[in-house]
């Protein structure tokens, strides 16, 4: 090779280093090259390419991923002996959930739905033991049954919980349960809301369901036989128990398969409703005897003559209750809207916390609230401001 040639070669390979380097992510490519180059560098460049010298190197790529990956690993070898499959059976057939272990005296927890028509509960633990329960607790307003065992303690692998109001929204979080009736599986996902309402299982005497708050929606997969287990953070503390799924159909815990939002009981709720249900006694709610709507468009704010879009307006006062006694009024005046009645009050603040919609204001009430206790109410009443301290009632018994 003369030496015009070799000078040409190498004039090549060093541009040619320089466009795989622009090649990596981020870079951009050259659009200068050589003349010369560019016209033998196709040819050149259908010369196979080593794949151990393509791929980029692991440490470049997936650094946070194989990390998360072992995370999740380990937080499953950690928690999966807390968690507990549950078969129940009743005159309707025998019946899904899950469970975990909260304490070492053998109490578990689980949803009431799970356990409300049970005849006999058996619980099995992923270690193989079998064991039957009790059911020693319910709670139909937050959908809370807690089951107790009779196990040795070093067979209890019970799992802490955590601060759900620390809670953010797009933070990871891991289901494990039994949908199914496949014990043991984990679902990854984020919480995708906070403070969700829906409705309570039980009913109040005229018919209407009271509303269970507090909730956590989450995108991870809880389908049928979910319902009773934890939501967890990736420090493995419960944060939630996985409670039901939106379908489109019109029942919430019918056997249609994940949609991507599913809700969960928040471990605060937990924190104050289980201590209670573990002595066989029934947990007290506050209790307003009001009825709101959800939250307000500027459309209905307009046609209900309100000055801001905010806040949770009352639609109904259950007479002789608390709200009554206290002078808050529903509305009732006819508007453009079947069933929607100007007049009313729309609470804007309780106890210095603004209200922007009717959940926060429930959330407010079942985690800091009891029954007996007075609350100052800020409403909006013909467009001014009203401060009413309100004595709250409780709910109607929580039993069955």
């Amino acid at each position: 090779m003369n030496t015009m040639k070799l000078k040409i070669w190498l004039v090549i390979g060093v541009v040619l280093v320089s466009t795989l380097a622009c090649a990596i992510p981020g870079a951009t490519p050259s659009s200068t090259l050589n003349p010369v180059v560019d016209e033998l560098a196709p040819e050149i460049l259908t010369e196979p390419l080593e794949p151990e010298k393509d791929l980029l190197p692991t440490s470049w790529v997936i650094p946070d991923a194989v990390l998360l990956q072992d995370n999740l690993v380990q937080l499953y070898e950690t928690v999966s002996p807390g968690v507990v499959s549950i078969q129940i059976y009743s005159d309707l057939g025998p019946g899904l959930g899950s469970g975990f272990v909260i304490d070492q005296e053998g109490n578990i927890v689980t949803n009431y739905h799970v356990v409300e028509v049970a005849r006999e509960v058996e619980v099995h633990f992923q270690s193989g033991l079998k064991v039957y329960g009790e059911v020693i607790g319910v709670d139909l307003d937050s959908d809370l049954a807690v089951i107790k065992v009779d196990v040795h303690p070093d067979d209890l692998h019970p799992l802490p919980l955590g601060d759900s109001d620390q809670l953010r929204v797009g933070q990871t979080v891991v289901a494990i349960g039994n949908p199914f009736g496949l014990s043991g599986t984990m679902t990854v996902g984020i919480v995708s809301a906070r403070g969700r309402t829906m409705e309570s299982i039980r009913q109040a005497e005229d018919g209407v369901f009271f509303t269970a708050g507090d909730l956590i929606q989450t995108d991870a997969s809880i389908n049928p036989g979910n319902s009773g287990g934890p939501l967890l953070n990736l420090n493995g503390e419960v944060i939630g128990i996985n409670r039901a799924l939106q379908t489109t159909g019109n029942d919430i815990f019918s056997t249609s398969s994940n949609t991507g939002i599913g809700f969960a009981v928040s471990s605060n709720i937990v924190k104050r409703v289980v201590p209670t249900l573990k002595e066989g006694l029934t947990f007290d709610y506050p209790y307003l005897g009001l009825s709101s709507l959800q939250s307000l468009t500027l459309a209905k704010a307009e046609l209900l003559g309100l000055p801001t879009a905010n806040g949770a307006y009352i639609v109904d006062v259950v007479p002789g209750g608390p709200a009554d006694g206290a002078g808050l009024k529903a509305g009732s005046q006819v508007t453009q809207v079947a069933g929607l009645y100007a007049g009313g009050d729309l609470i804007i603040r309780v106890d210095n916390l603004d209200i922007l919609e009717f959940s926060e204001l429930l959330s407010y009430l079942m985690l800091s609230k009891n029954p007996g206790e007075t609350m100052d109410m800020v409403v909006l009443r013909n467009g001014e401001e009203r401060t009413i301290t309100i004595t709250l009632g409780k709910r109607p018994s929580s039993a069955p």
